[in-house]
């Protein structure tokens, strides 16, 4: 992924997250390239990385876990092996969507996913049972969605 995008790249990628099954034609026409290169620089961007998945994104209230926690987690002292260990746990959480290792009063924030609360304080329970390396977690249950998206601005 060290090679820079070019501004047919950019546009490609900004279409593409607006919606990734169009096919190469509609891009071709909405970028102004063939498709024959659109797909060149598709199957390019998606072997070096920059494009790392093509996924639906869901409304959760239309599925059994309609809550979402944003979980904040402590580490004992400067654990990278306990980070490492917590990772591996973490990929293979269903309701874990998403992990960052951050600066700040906390070294972990977690999204999370649940039916309801009592469902939300099993998964945390079982995260502290399984990861004693964390030493304190605190959670934030979202109210409302403001705004949720994974969009990558793409321009220079």
């Amino acid at each position: 992924m060290s090679e820079s995008l070019d501004e047919f790249d950019r546009a490609i990628l900004q279409t593409m997250q607006k919606d990734c099954q169009l096919k190469a034609e509609a891009i071709a026409d909405e970028v102004g390239l063939s498709p024959s290169a659109v797909q060149r620089r598709l199957k390019r961007l998606r072997e070096n990385g920059t494009i790392q998945a093509e996924v639906a994104v869901i409304n959760r209230k239309a599925t059994s876990f309609p809550m979402t926690f944003i979980a904040g987690m402590e580490i004992e002292r400067d654990n990278y092996d306990a980070l490492a260990r917590f990772r591996i746990w973490a990929e293979k959480q269903e309701n874990v969507q998403q992990v960052y290792y951050v600066t700040g009063q906390v070294d972990l924030i977690a999204i999370i996913t649940a039916r309801d609360v009592e469902h939300y304080d099993d998964i945390s329970a079982q995260l502290m049972a399984d990861n004693p390396q964390i030493r304190r977690m605190t959670t934030n249950v979202v109210l409302r969605d403001v705004k949720v998206g994974l969009h990558v601005p793409v321009t220079e």
